[in-house]
């Protein structure tokens, strides 16, 4: 049975984790990898390089929204499609994160949890809930 007290709290734990973790993620391919950096690594992997552009905007205003709570079923629906995408760079390199060139236990992780954000709400603290009118 779901405590119904806590579950909202729950679910802001998990969107604050996940949230941090892409705008971490954004910020790193922005500012250490820089735009161009990540354009030739998209190139390198098979995707098409101008793709690094959305993934780093989407990557860095899905963390601040998750962060804030501001239309997380939507940012964690298109999260659960760009995540899964992600993954499929890592299905050859095996189960294991720790595996050369990582594979593909955290992106599928990070996947399901985006999607069972979906699913549950927003959570506590939330600025704009995905369900308001």
């Amino acid at each position: 049975m779901t405590d119904s007290r806590t579950a909202p709290y729950a679910i802001l734990l998990l969107r604050l984790a996940l949230g941090v973790m892409f705008l971490a993620h954004g910020l790193t391919k922005v500012l250490v990898f820089t735009p161009a950096g990540t354009v030739k690594f998209f190139a390198s992997i098979g995707f098409a390089g101008w793709l690094a552009y959305p993934v780093m905007a989407f990557e860095v205003i899905a963390g601040v929204l998750l962060i804030l709570g501001v239309f997380s079923r939507w940012v964690t629906a298109l999260a659960t499609i760009q995540l899964l995408v992600a993954s499929t760079v890592h299905f050859g390199n095996g189960w294991s994160f720790t595996n050369p060139n990582g594979g593909w236990e955290y992106p599928i992780f990070l996947a399901i949890v985006a999607a069972a954000i979906t699913l549950l709400g927003d959570g506590a603290c939330a600025l704009k809930s995905s369900t308001q009118r």
